[in-house]
């Protein structure tokens, strides 16, 4: 599977004229084995950086900027002041949407794409045809809730 979306993303990049360097192969490798993680620059660098000694974080930061301009990855701030990286899926036309908690910060990712009507009706109503679109749901999740649920229960008790 990781070979099929590495091929893929080499097919990218030289549609482009840009080559898959062993640097930019192993950033890759990276962000494809913590697709869930939605990574920073200094920790893919540092993962990165175990696996091939000798590169630099002026690499990797090139080679994110160069996979952020060919939409292979996309640049996210969940509200923590803080730049990570998301993988974007294959065969979607548009980027994934976040739930995100306020309270312990857990990022869940929906593939559906809730917005195809809504986009419809923008084209209908305005003329305007949306390219992409992204949403981040903010609030509080299953797990903190139900330890608020049970913070409050105590108390009362």
């Amino acid at each position: 599977m990781m070979d099929a979306r590495i091929d893929e993303i080499r097919k990218q990049l030289t549609a482009k004229g840009f080559k898959l360097t062993a640097q930019r192969e192993e950033t890759v490798k990276v962000l494809l084995e913590n697709e869930d993680n939605h990574l920073t620059t200094e920790e893919i660098y540092m993962i990165v950086k175990n696996r091939v000694a000798e590169i630099g974080i002026a690499t990797v930061y090139r080679t994110l900027e160069l996979l952020k301009e060919l939409h292979v990855i996309e640049k996210v701030n969940f509200g923590d002041g803080v730049y990570r990286f998301d993988l974007r899926r294959k065969n979607q036309a548009h980027f994934h949407h976040h739930l995100i908690c306020t309270e312990c910060g857990a990022v869940q990712e929906i593939l559906e794409d809730w917005l195809l009507p809504l986009e419809n009706r923008v084209l209908l109503e305005f003329g305007f045809t949306v390219e992409d679109h992204r949403l981040d749901f903010q609030g509080v999740c299953h797990s903190c809730k139900a330890k608020h649920t049970s913070e409050e229960c105590k108390a009362v008790s």
